[in-house]
């Protein structure tokens, strides 16, 4: 069999296994998706936002020009509220100081030049973990900051939010038969239409299916793409070897090479 034809069968039988759950099916099923977006939002969040826009994979650098991609970000402009939903089966990648990280990145790419602080959206950072991360064996976590007053903790209210959403929980409130749905693989047994609408789209018909591989094909294609860069950064560093040469070792043009040094002398 041909190697592009068994490769084409294998991702049609990970199609088939795909959960919402996996950040790379999550994100094609969000994508351009306001009402699935909104019907997650209303469950997880205290607040009920008008979403009016959801954008997906989105890189955005820090001032030392270190990249974080971001699962789904919702915007809902009118009240100035942004949202961003991480989906991690890896605890790892769920931890405080990740929270953190990503709500600082959110702010720093809140507010330009000549805009005021108090601009500043609300900010909610969600981790949707296959694992309960915080070992408390609750169904979802809202984290704000407190000071410590001398009638005791007192909301020091920065709009910043922390959410982690415990999927491990799964019993018929709103949020267990949303964890349900997004450890599902058939999109028959999930509850909520407008998510199982979606999902059946990318596991069933010809075009999403079809979508879905590209989909696969072009993460492979970037997968590959980031390594030759890790192994070009690793020729920069030792410093024996012409940018010329390095393009040519490494598989990146002259210009990719120059743009890696850039950044990693900024």
């Amino acid at each position: 069999m041909p190697e592009r034809e068994k490769q084409h069968l294998e991702d049609l039988e990970r199609i088939k296994n795909f959960r919402l759950l996996d950040d790379d099916f999550l994100t094609k099923c969000l994508e351009d998706n306001i009402d699935g977006m909104k019907l997650m939002l209303d469950i997880i969040l205290p607040v009920k936002l008008s979403v009016q826009r959801v954008t997906t994979q989105s890189t955005i650098k820090n001032l030392q020009g270190r990249s974080l991609r971001l699962d789904v970000v919702a915007l809902d402009e009118k009240s100035k509220h942004k949202v961003n939903v991480e989906v991690q089966r890896d605890s790892r990648g769920a931890g405080a100081k990740r929270a953190r990280y990503h709500g600082s990145i959110l702010d720093a790419n809140s507010v330009f030049a000549g805009e005021d602080v108090e601009d500043l959206p609300e900010i909610f950072v969600v981790f949707i973990t296959e694992l309960d991360v915080l070992h408390r064996n609750k169904p979802i976590y809202r984290i704000d900051r407190y000071y410590m007053d001398e009638d005791g903790p007192v909301l020091f209210d920065d709009k910043l939010h922390i959410v982690y959403v415990n999927s491990e929980v799964e019993d018929n409130t709103p949020l267990g038969l949303l964890m349900h749905d997004f450890r599902c693989t058939n999109p028959d047994d999930m509850h909520y239409k407008i998510l199982a609408d979606r999902v059946r789209y990318f596991k069933q018909d010809e075009k999403g299916v079809a979508t879905m591989c590209k989909a696969m094909e072009d993460m492979r294609k970037e997968a590959a793409l980031m390594e030759r860069k890790r192994m070009a950064i690793r020729m920069l560093e030792d410093g024996e070897l012409t940018d010329e040469k390095i393009a040519l070792y490494a598989g990146l043009t002259l210009d990719q090479v120059k743009e890696l040094a850039q950044e990693k002398s900024a």
